[in-house]
């Protein structure tokens, strides 16, 4: 390690210094030997290094939280400055561009927190607007720097970015001492959009996406793939959606050739969006998509003998089967 750094300096313990040479992130609380003499600043650099003195990496401390130094570097002779995290955004946009084909692009996460070495951060773009949720009081600090750089790389390679949005309604935040808020983030010399909802297209399938009320930052955009598997599947069977939401994964059947799909969800207002998406599904479509979406599932009279895909849950979410029996068969769950 360079002597000349001035970092403060957090001795961790060797199972944590295992933990970081394998590649982990993150350092505890209870793994430190010895702190800092001075307590640093919430939120600012600090050098990790193991029982011998070896160094590790450097991170953003954060004196709130279990997680105490949250590590964003193992170079030594990295310097944090603006073109550091210049060189970070275009990696993680690279990367994108690398993995995801080209259709992809306009509605994607482009930077997945820790994954991509922004230790707390996502950012999803959906079409012209880029939304982030930021839960690390180091990236919290870091915004004025790093968000205009978000828009200056994509912009660079040709993409309309209009606006920044966060959405930092996550209880989350609190373990970090950071209040919770959402708005527009303010780019230097750059009105934003007067409107907080946009439209994108995925798997072929258009979205109207709210991102200043709808889930997380608007979308589940992890969840493209599972959409498009669905699609697959779906082809010539008769599909139920339950807990549908927004109703992509029933829409992503319909337009994958579903004989019959039918959506169910307990939000009024989740199901008013799905019908907004099934709207645009059918304006695109090139004949009538066989497609029910309502807040209240009625089986009676419905043939569920060829159902073979049935929604996809959560961990935290059941079924009664009982409410869904039809012709005396139950209707069998796949998890995706």
């Amino acid at each position: 390690m360079k002597s000349e750094r001035s970092y403060p300096i957090y001795k961790v313990n060797k199972k944590a210094e295992a933990s970081l040479v394998g590649g982990h992130p993150w350092v505890y609380e209870n793994d430190i030997l010895e702190f800092p003499e001075a307590e640093p600043e919430n939120g600012t650099l600090a050098d990790v290094v193991s029982p011998k003195g070896a160094y590790l990496g450097t991170g953003f401390v954060s004196l709130k939280s279990k997680i105490r130094v949250r590590l964003i570097s193992r170079n030594a002779n990295d310097t944090f400055d603006a073109a550091f995290w210049k060189r970070r955004v275009e990696y993680a946009w690279a990367y994108r561009k690398t993995v995801l084909e080209p259709a992809d692009l306009t509605a994607c996460r482009v930077i997945f927190g820790e994954a991509d070495q922004f230790p707390g951060l996502t950012v999803d773009r959906f079409n012209n607007i880029l939304v982030t949720q930021t839960l690390s009081v180091g990236m919290e600090k870091l915004k004025p720097i790093l968000f205009p750089l978000l828009a200056e790389v994509l912009r660079a390679d040709g993409q309309t970015i209009e606006g920044i949005y966060e959405r930092n309604d996550e209880a989350l935040r609190a373990k970090e001492d950071l209040a919770q808020n959402k708005g527009w983030f303010d780019l230097p010399g750059e009105t934003h959009p007067d409107s907080t909802q946009t439209e994108i297209c995925e798997n072929g399938v258009y979205y109207h996406v709210d991102f200043e009320n709808g889930q997380k930052t608007g979308f589940f955009l992890d969840q493209k793939y599972n959409r498009r598997a669905v699609a697959r599947l779906a082809a010539g069977h008769t599909v139920l959606d339950c807990f549908t939401h927004t109703g992509s994964f029933a829409l992503n059947a319909a337009s994958g050739g579903a004989a019959r799909v039918t959506a169910a969800d307990i939000s009024a207002d989740a199901i008013a969006m799905a019908g907004t998406h099934e709207a645009l599904l059918q304006r695109f479509a090139r004949e009538r998509i066989p497609i029910m979406i309502g807040t209240q599932m009625i089986t009676k009279g419905l043939n569920f003998e060829n159902v073979t895909l049935v929604g996809v849950l959560n961990a935290d979410q059941s079924l009664y089967v009982g409410d869904y029996r039809a012709n005396e068969r139950t209707l069998s769950l796949i998890h995706i």
